[in-house]
């Protein structure tokens, strides 16, 4: 049986030292100025001051601690550990990559592309297995934080469908700092005391010299960082999150147990390999697919104003007002367009009586919102009316994929009629 009892306390031990490390707050610090970064673009929307970033960091620390909780004991049970690994590769291949497409960044096409490198060349020195099951246990860990935070911060957003239409939805965005624990093998007079691992540990081994029975493994604080990045057209931002979670955690179980069977079986190697960025990049097709085949959700009604967000702590949020209900009348005056909600609200005057149908049943609703500090807005975000020009650029091509694109338009200039 595997020692939890006593494996628990020590990855928690050594968590804690992560917190002394200066490059865990760098980390923090990038991660504030993502969020700083997404709340400008709801000022963008909703035209009020950006606030409650360093909650918004703080909240993602604190999920991000849990993350790295799950992960350490992931990696501790399998016995993953980083000597050997090629793990020095990961970061420099990745952010290559990124130039072509920042969604490359992601460990997935970087490790499965070292792996097939090895494979077919024998160069760069690494362990297949071993970082392809690093990219599983950061991916299961992702899944995790998405399914619990991921909708968190949704920020409301104009798009343009394939079809060409223009709905509303909401971007999902989450960035997370991670506290992780790793294995490392030392000799065995660098330990003092230690924990004895059952037979069939580790199910990764490493490639260092000397007898594995003889190994003695040591854990190592580490700093990392995810990222997600979603849209919710179709779905709620919950609903859509909890999916992406599923998909993301069934790649990633089935990434780990190719990279295990490849320490023992050869073949799976080049499987593992394969699946790596294919199977991520079939996760982001999927995703896509499954959320625009569906009948968006925040179009116009066939009466009033449909509402995509509203701002909390405004008189529309006082009034009860949420996402998703229809804005009938302002002060008796009927609304059917959001072009009409605009030119009344200024007009209106406050306190401002309206009439709207809330919730999933589309409860009529009748009440008065008293207005606010001065120069705060209503606080309502209608849905788009279908031909707004400005929309949220869903391209994520980095400078060498906006310059590939580019020559390719510019040739196929030169060659039409």
């Amino acid at each position: 049986m595997f020692p939890f009892n006593q494996v628990l306390p020590l990855i928690l031990f050594s968590l804690i030292q992560v917190f002394l490390d200066p490059l865990f707050w760098v980390v923090v610090l990038l991660v504030a100025l993502q969020y700083r970064r997404m709340a400008r673009v709801k000022h963008n929307f909703f035209g009020i001051p950006a606030g409650g970033v360093w909650q918004d960091t703080l909240a993602a620390a604190g999920y991000g601690l849990l993350g790295g909780l799950l992960g350490s004991v992931l990696m501790v049970f399998i016995g993953l550990t980083l000597s050997g690994s090629g793990l020095i590769y990961l970061w420099p291949v990745a952010i290559l990559l990124m130039l072509i497409n920042a969604r490359f960044l992601c460990f997935a096409y970087a490790g499965g592309l070292l792996a097939l490198t090895k494979l077919l060349f024998g160069f760069p020195e690494l362990n297949i297995a071993q970082v392809l099951a690093l990219v599983a246990v950061l991916h299961m860990v992702e899944s995790m934080l998405i399914l619990t935070s991921g909708h968190l911060g949704a920020v409301p957003a104009y798009f343009k469908t394939p079809g060409g239409r223009v709905v509303g939805g909401f971007t999902l965005q989450r960035f997370w700092p991670i506290p992780i624990v790793a294995l490392a093998v030392v000799g065995p007079a660098a330990v003092q005391q230690g924990v004895s691992m059952p037979d069939w540990w580790p199910l990764l081994k490493p490639e260092v010299s000397g007898n594995p029975a003889d190994l003695v493994y040591t854990l190592i604080p580490v700093v990392a960082g995810l990222g997600y990045g979603d849209l919710a057209v179709s779905r709620r931002p919950g609903e859509k999150s909890r999916l992406s979670a599923l998909f993301l955690g069934v790649y990633s179980l089935t990434l780990l147990l190719l990279a295990v069977l490849a320490q023992y079986h050869r073949p799976f190697a080049l499987l593992a390999a394969l699946f790596s960025p294919l199977g991520h990049e079939m996760v982001i097709y999927i995703g896509k697919r499954v959320e625009f085949q569906r009948s968006p959700l925040f179009v116009p009604p066939v009466r009033g104003v449909g509402v995509l967000d509203v701002v909390p702590d405004t008189p529309a949020w006082r009034a009860g007002i949420r996402s998703g209900d229809v804005v009938l009348s302002l002060n008796r005056w009927p609304v059917n367009s959001r072009a009409e909600l605009q030119m009344l609200l200024p007009a209106a005057g406050m306190p401002v009586e309206v009439e709207f149908l809330h919730g999933p049943q589309q409860v009529f609703h009748r009440t008065v919102a008293f207005p606010g500090p001065a120069g705060r807005p209503f606080g309502l975000l209608a849905v788009p009316s279908g031909n707004e020009e400005e929309v949220m650029d869903l391209s994520t091509a980095g400078p060498l994929g906006r310059w590939w694109m580019e020559l390719g338009r510019r040739f196929r200039g030169r060659n039409s009629p």
